[in-house]
């Protein structure tokens, strides 16, 4: 009898440390995950963004001999704006002196959803000048969704610079800022109270 109860009371003692070292385990791995989580999901938001050797990369090739005034354009933004989650290479026309039009088409290019043809089109009032034939670079901060793009996005007062014949100006609507960074025949700054509206296909009218 002795000895069953004594084997009795090992076992009992052997299940106990055992549910004690399964509880251990749990929270362990537990604890773990929480760290991890937060981690996964912070490389997972990063992923979807460009950093700025990324878009210096990717203008240097398409503004070709203007393009060294791009890192100092796009560093300034990035410290003033962080990291986009999108942009848009295309070009543009348009011609105002006291006001005016502009066209454009390009790409939306993004990292996780895709690439998409855009058009874009507005009216621009202010102390504009020249005629334009530009190559335009527009980062895109803070897209929800690829659809929202289409949308009229309005210009920020007091935005514009210029660096290196580089002409950098913004436009807003709820939340989402464009960026466009152009160059081409004059550089089309001034005071300039217009807006841009992108579409996904051509259209003549800009209002």
């Amino acid at each position: 009898m002795q000895n069953l109860s004594s084997t009795a009371i090992a076992e009992s003692e052997t299940r106990h440390r055992f549910k004690i070292f399964t509880s251990n385990v749990i929270l362990a791995l537990a604890v773990f995950l929480a760290f991890c989580a937060p981690a996964g999901k912070a490389r997972a938001q990063a992923s979807n963004y460009y950093t700025a050797q990324e878009i210096i990369d990717a203008g240097h090739g398409f503004f070709g001999a203007t393009s060294g005034a791009l890192a100092g354009v796009i560093e300034r933004t990035f410290a003033e704006r962080g990291l986009p989650n999108g942009y848009i290479l295309g070009e543009e026309a348009g011609g105002a002196f006291i006001g005016g039009l502009r066209y454009g088409e390009g790409r939306l290019k993004t990292k996780n959803a895709g690439d998409y043809k855009v058009y874009w089109q507005g009216p621009s009032i202010g102390w504009d000048y020249g005629l334009d034939g530009n190559r335009t670079m527009m980062l895109v901060y803070n897209l929800p969704t690829v659809d929202f793009i289409y949308n009229r996005f309005y210009g920020v007062s007091g935005s514009a610079f210029v660096v290196g014949g580089l002409g950098v100006t913004a436009l807003a609507r709820q939340g989402v800022t464009l960026v466009p960074i152009r160059t081409g025949i004059g550089a089309r700054l001034g005071v300039n109270i217009g807006y841009l509206k992108i579409t996904n296909r051509p259209r003549v009218n800009p209002f």
